[in-house]
Parts: C-alpha cells; sequence; structure tokens
C-alpha cells in the first residue's frame, strides 16, 4: 500500500489536536512565532512561523518540509539512524554550502560591541544607534549565515540568557528560511567561572551557575564532582542555544610556566583522563542516558596535548610556536584523550569534537602546526586511535602573521603558503573545520587545488566526508527537531538557586589548605581582622589593552565583615587577611631586549622576586620561523621581573606589622609557584583557582572544612624549574615549608593535618 503524503500549511495553524484512534499521531499549537509540533512516542518539532517551513505527514507522523520541496527527504525524517540522515543531506549540499558548513564563526558577543574586537552592526549603524534590540542579528551574522552559508556560530558575552535564548531563536529562524533548512549550531567557550565579589545566597539565582575553574575542579580529585558539573553546565548551555562546548581542555599541564595552566585539570595523566572522562559524560548524555535535547557536543581540546611548551612560552604568539619532548612523553599527553574523552562510561561513547593546539609539536611528523600534521591528525589520531569525529582548527591557524610577537594568525610552519593553500593542506592532513573563519572563499579555493591534485570525484567525496561528521554533530543534539526555546523557561533553568548552589558546594571542595601553623584555622570567634588593600600595577593584555595602576580591596568587605569584625590598623586587630595573587612573570618574550641586540627571548618566573635564568639552556629544543634569522631561542642567563612582585612585599609586610599576631594568606593561583618567599610570613595559608569570597570566609571560620588537594607540583625554586622537562608530570622537587610538609602533587590539609585518604591512595 502506498503511504500518504500530505502537506499542510502552518500560517493560520492555532492549535490542530488529531489524536483520535484513526487520526494523526501528533499535535501542534503556535507559541511566541514558534509552531511546536508533538509526535506521540516521536520527536517533537519546532519551526518559525516566518520561516516558510511547514510539515509532511507520513504513517501519520509530521515531520520538517526543510528543503520545501513536498517531500519527505531522508534528513528530514527523525526515524531514522543519524548516519542516514547526514548521509542523504550531505549529498544534497552544493559545494557552497559545505564550504559554509568547514566555518566556525568569529567571537560574537549579544548585542555586538561598538568599537574594537568583536564590533558590530545593526542596518549599517553601531548598536544601539541602528535602533536594534540586543537579539537581533547583526549585519554580519546575517552575511555570513546567508552569503557564506555559515552554521556554526561561537558566542561570547551575552547581556542576559533572556537575550541570548531570543537572539537563538531569530538566529534559527532567519537559518530554517534558507535553502535545506540547516540549524545553527551555537557553541561557547567556558563560560561558568566565579565571580569573587559575588555574595551567594542559597535562595537566589544569577546569571548563570558559578563554579570553580576545571583546575579547581581537579583539585577535588573527584571525578564525580566534575560529572556533576558537566550535567548541570549542558542544561544550561542548552537553556541558551548552545549545543557545542569548546571545551573541556585536557591538555595534562606537564609545564608549570605556561600561561593556559589554569585552564586545565592539572599535570597527572590519570587524574586527568578519569577527570576528562566525566566532564564529557557529563556533557554530552541527557538524564545520564543517550544524545538528547539537553546533550552538547563536546570539542576537547589541544590535540596532542598544548601542555609541553618550551620555556612555557604560549602558542598564541609566535614566540610559543614549538611543543617539545625532552622526555620523549607525548603518550602521557594523549592519554586524556584516548582513555579518557574517547572512553566514555556513558552511551555516547566518545567526545563529539577535537581541536588541536597551534604549536608545532616537534619530531612529531612534519615541522608544521599541529592542524596541518597529517601525522598526528590522520595516521595518529584517525588511524592508530580511530576517531572518526569532527577536527577543527584552533581560532586563526590559516591567517597571515607579520610578528612573533603579536596576536595575528598562527600558521605555523606554513608561513610561506597562501590562505587558500593553508586551507588545502589542513583539509589534507585531515581536519574538518576552521576556527574563526566567517569568509567561505579559501574553502572554495582549497577545493580547486584538490581538484586539481585528486580529481573531481574523489574531492567531492573527501568534503562530504567531512559535512557528514560536522552534521552529526547538529542531528544528533536535536537541533534539526527543534532548535527554539522557550525564554521564559530560560530564565528559570540558567543560574536556578539549585545550579548555584552546587556551585558553591564545589567552590569550597576546590580550596586546598597548605599551611596551619599552629591550628590557626579555623577561627570560630568574630574576630577583629585587619585586611590590607592589595596594589595592581599596569599591564598589558593579548590584544594590546592596557590597564591603569590602581589600589583595591583584596576581598568584598561586605562579605568578610558578615564574618569578622573588619578594623583600619594592624594594632587593632587579632589576626589579618591578606589577598594576594601568584606571580606574573611575564610571557617569555620582551620586544625591548630584541631591540638591544638580544634575540627577544627571556624567562617566565615563578617567583615574586626579580629572576636570573643562570641555569636555563644554552640552546633553546626548538625554534625557527620566517620572522628571524635564528634558531635558538634561548634565555640563559637573561633577568625578568614579576609584574605583581607587591604581593610578596603586601604579605611580608603585614606580618612585619603584625608581629606574633597571626596573618592568613590567601591566593588565587593560575599557575604553581614559588612560595619561599612568603611561606614564612604566614601561619596559614589557602590557595584556589578562582572562587567567591564567601567560600573563603566559609572556610576561614570552619563553616566548611577543607578538603581539596594540589593538582600539580608546588616548585622549591626555580633552579627545579629549569631542570625539569617540559613534557614529563611531576618531575619537579616540591616546596617544604616551616612545618615539614612538602608542597606536592595530591598534598592538602584538612582540620586534622595532612589529608591521608583514598583519593591520595589513588592518586599519589
Amino acid at each position: 500500500m502506498k503511504k500518504s503524503t500530505l502537506k499542510f500549511s502552518t500560517a493560520t495553524l492555532i492549535i490542530l489536536t488529531m489524536m483520535t484512534s484513526c487520526g494523526e499521531k501528533y499535535t501542534a499549537e503556535i507559541k511566541e512565532g514558534v509552531t511546536i509540533v508533538k509526535n506521540e512516542d516521536g520527536a517533537t518539532l519546532g519551526y518559525s512561523t516566518v520561516s516558510g517551513i511547514s510539515i509532511i505527514v507520513q504513517d501519520r507522523y509530521a515531520f520538517k518540509d526543510l528543503n520545501k520541496n513536498g517531500t519527505l527527504d531522508r534528513y528530514e525524517d527523525w526515524r531514522l539512524p543519524v548516519s542516514e540522515r547526514a548521509k542523504d543531506l550531505a549529498s544534497q549540499m552544493s559545494l557552497e554550502d559545505i564550504a559554509g558548513l568547514m566555518l566556525y564563526s568569529s567571537h560574537q558577543s549579544l548585542p555586538g560591541s561598538s568599537r574594537g574586537f568583536g564590533s558590530s552592526t545593526y542596518d549599517g549603524k553601531p548598536f544601539p544607534e541602528g535602533g536594534a534590540v540586543a537579539s537581533d542579528l547583526s549585519d554580519e551574522q546575517k552575511k555570513f549565515l546567508t552569503d557564506d552559508h555559515l552554521r556554526h556560530v561561537l558566542i561570547t558575552s551575552v547581556e542576559s540568557p533572556a537575550i541570548a535564548a531570543q537572539w537563538n531563536n531569530n538566529a534559527q529562524a532567519f537559518a530554517e528560511g534558507l535553502y535545506l533548512g540547516i540549524p545553527v549550531n551555537n557553541s561557547s567557550d567556558p563560560r561558568h567561572g566565579s565571580d569573587s565579589y559575588a555574595e551567594f545566597n542559597a535562595g537566589a539565582g544569577g546569571a548563570i551557575s558559578m563554579w570553580p575553574g576545571t583546575l579547581g575542579i581537579a583539585a577535588s580529585f573527584d571525578p564525580a564532582l566534575m560529572k556533576q558539573f558537566g550535567e548541570i553546565g549542558s542544561k544550561e548551555y542548552r537553556a541558551l542555544g548552545i549545543a557545542t562546548s569548546l571545551s573541556p581542555q585536557i591538555d595534562l599541564a606537564t609545564e608549570p610556566r605556561w600561561s593556559r595552566f589554569d585552564g586545565t585539570m592539572g599535570e597527572d595523566p590519570d587524574l586527568a583522563t578519569d577527570l576528562a572522562r566525566a566532564y564529557v559524560d557529563g556533557f554530552q548524555s541527557t538524564d545520564g542516558g543517550d544524545w538528547g535535547m539537553q546533550s552538547v557536543n563536546a570539542m576537547v581540546k589541544h590535540w596532542p596535548g598544548g601542555g609541553p611548551e618550551e620555556g612555557g612560552r604560549d602558542g598564541h604568539f609566535g614566540y610559543g610556536a614549538y611543543a617539545v619532548y625532552p622526555g620523549k612523553n607525548i603518550s602521557d599527553h594523549m592519554k586524556p584523550f584516548t582513555e579518557g574523552a574517547f572512553k566514555l562510561d556513558g552511551p555516547t561513547k566518545k567526545a563529539a569534537a577535537v581541536m588541536p593546539y597551534y604549536t608545532i609539536s616537534t619530531g612529531e611528523g612534519e615541522n608544521v602546526a599541529n592542524g596541518y600534521n597529517k601525522y598526528l591528525i590522520t595516521d595518529i589520531l584517525r588511524g592508530k586511535y580511530g576517531y572518526e569525529g569532527v577536527l577543527c582548527t584552533d581560532w586563526g591557524i590559516t591567517r597571515d602573521i607579520t610578528s612573533v610577537s603579536k596576536f595575528e594568525g598562527k600558521p605555523f610552519g606554513v608561513e610561506s603558503l597562501s590562505v587558500a593553500e593553508r586551507h588545502y593542506k589542513a583539509i589534507a592532513a585531515g581536519m574538518d573545520q576552521f576556527g574563526g573563519n566567517n569568509d567561505m572563499g579559501p574553502v572554495l579555493e582549497a577545493y580547486k587545488l584538490g581538484v586539481a591534485a585528486m580529481g573531481e570525484e574523489a574531492m567531492r567525496e573527501r568534503f562530504e566526508a567531512s559535512a557528514v561528521r560536522l552534521l552529526t554533530n547538529i542531528f544528533r543534539v536535536g537541533l534539526f527537531e527543534n532548535p527554539y526555546l522557550d525564554v521564559a523557561e530560560t530564565s528559570k533553568i540558567v543560574g536556578n538557586s539549585e545550579f548555584m548552589k552546587a556551585g558553591f558546594d564545589a567552590q569550597l571542595k576546590s580550596i586546598i589548605m597548605l599551611k596551619n601553623n599552629g591550628k590557626t584555622l579555623p577561627i570560630k570567634d568574630k574576630k577583629k581582622v585587619y585586611v590590607p588593600q592589595r596594589y595592581v600595577a599596569p599591564s598589558t593584555n593579548w590584544w594590546g589593552m592596557t590597564s591603569e595602576p590602581k589600589i583595591v580591596d583584596a576581598f568584598n568587605m561586605e562579605v568578610v565583615a558578615k564574618y569578622f569584625d573588619v578594623v583600619e590598623t594592624p594594632e587593632e586587630a587579632d589576626i589579618a587577611l591578606v589577598g594576594i595573587y601568584s606571580p606574573d612573570g611575564g610571557v617569555g618574550y620582551n620586544s625591548g631586549d630584541l631591540e638591544q641586540g638580544g634575540n627577544g627571548y627571556v624567562p617566565i618566573s615563578l617567583q615574586y622576586g626579580d629572576y636570573t635564568a643562570d641555569t636555563a639552556r644554552e640552546v633553546s629544543l626548538a625554534g625557527g620561523s620566517p620572522l628571524e634569522d635564528f634558531t635558538n631561542r634561548t634565555y640563559k642567563g637573561k633577568s625578568v621581573k614579576t609584574i605583581n612582585t607587591s604581593d610578596m612585599q603586601l604579605v611580608n609586610d603585614t606580618k612585619a606589622k603584625m608581629g606574633e599576631k597571626p596573618v592568613i594568606v590567601s591566593v588565587k593561583v593560575g599557575k604553581p609557584m614559588i612560595f619561599s618567599e612568603i611561606e614564612g610570613s604566614a601561619s596559614a595559608i589557602l590557595v584556589h583557582m578562582g572562587v567567591q569570597d564567601q567560600a573563603l570566609m566559609e572556610i576561614i571560620t570552619g563553616a566548611a572544612e577543607p578538603s581539596a588537594l594540589l593538582p600539580f607540583q608546588m616548585p622549591a625554586d626555580m633552579l627545579t624549574v629549569e631542570a625539569q622537562f617540559e613534557d614529563v608530570p611531576r618531575d619537579m622537587k616540591p616546596y617544604t615549608d616551616a612545618d615539614g610538609n612538602s608542597y606536592d602533587f595530591a598534598y592538602g590539609l584538612n582540620w586534622n593535618g595532612v589529608i591521608e585518604d583514598e583519593r591520595v591512595s589513588a592518586y599519589k
């Protein structure tokens, strides 16, 4: 018997109920410009009333006619396996459609800024001069969705969860009205960080739940906590319209000077592997099950591990282009990927996507950046480990570079190639997608280069292979069925009180007590406390933006005042509370050194005092750039000053003023540090990787007991830092304090002393 195929216009549909014994197996209603269709024991569909989409009825079920041809195509049939749907759609896509799918947008803020990085216009005018509202699509967004066929969008700052949800609905309706009806796959870098000054209220919500960073959660040594974060984070992401996370960062933090150390899960391969698995399971599974409407694709980064940068210099710049393996230990860096993110406990099995890092992995295949390295991408990742998910480049690797010290493109090892040739080389290496590229032109040029090299049929097959992988990630999180959000529901979900409390509890579990001389802590009585202000030196960020020097409160003093009697002078105080940051010892490059006849390369220091690298390598392990006329990037014998040496002075000066009275020091750490300069002045030391001040007060006063452990070593001195191998974990001599405690991996104190529990047994 021939199946019936009916096509219904929904322009005037208000409410349609057809659930009789001989009727259709779906109901439909319109809500805020979106038609919601609920199939009995099947998919819930959503489509805009203005996009021109209508439904097709087959076997009494409803399906979206995304390409508006009046026929139920296989990719429109939600009953079929995702793999079949993706292949069918890829076969229908034009070259331009696939090229656009291979793009990942530059950073998009909602609304777009009026000037500078990420600036946008609305009807040709800056926001809000154009009369736009924050949820409107910018001119640039309309262009890349239409002209460049782009469907993967990176969202940064949003005015509010409701604005993000409405923008998502506007973008989906816009894309849905275009040929083939491919939805927008929105993504985000990590956005759950803690605002130290915000006060926690168990009954209140926030813009999004606040958690310690992944390094802070790693300090809990608790994969179950990391999984809980993923489960909550995925619900909030989907309520914001975000279906892909550009996370987790599972680089093994074996190089203590690396500026991205604080985004990792620590330096131990076993702990990082278990945490990576838990994070991805939490994000990708819907309520512990398979892919679903709460699932978020996880893009793990940065293959094959971005941690072992020589001297700690970072790959966002030409001066940090090289990862090195003096210990011949690349296998440990791959482990969080191959044994963690690719071997999930849950049914989604593997992380949905992988991002290689900017760096050249020295000695591993061709001497080119990882995104161009066919050996690491095709032979090892795809071949040896059988990874079939999406591979996306890090942002901007195909752009040009004019200086090793400017924040520009990162075409390391392929600087002499044209932009189109770089795209082709990455595709030939096995990459599917280009981060930070809104323009499909170079992808089309790359296609032509491929046709010339392998023929039209083979190159079309290669493009379709990438399209299938990219479409698979969009299909299995349900975007083809219903990409629309209930704005009111978004406001209820994101940052709700339950999620906020879970994040706050995680903050408490992330605070590490390193020292507690004479059981200074906890302080259960409301004592008089002196809290010196902190000097913040002027600085310049990656984008060249400078900040002015200032004096700031080290904590939210209103919060402190709820726990202590705050006094103005040390003489009045019973105790002092000092808040500082770990040493900021620079980035490893100084243009002034180059101008004075040097090579530009300088040490990165982990101590507050001035440092001279007398024991550094005579000859760097890697080096070379078309922008330099030398290859030796040594910094031996050079000196560097720390930007925030005043933090050391603040601790020691406070101790001098307090005399025998206790000084409690709280350190926000972004990477390991040398404690010898301040430990003697501290009666108690707490370290954290980003928490609310209220969480610190809860620990200090005994409302919560410290339980966290160091997920990395604190080195004894810079001699051991220079002697360690960039690629080898836990190979430094740890610092030992006045109480005889060694600040080693898996060390931490509670009220009874050094923690020795099952976590320490399992990982140390």
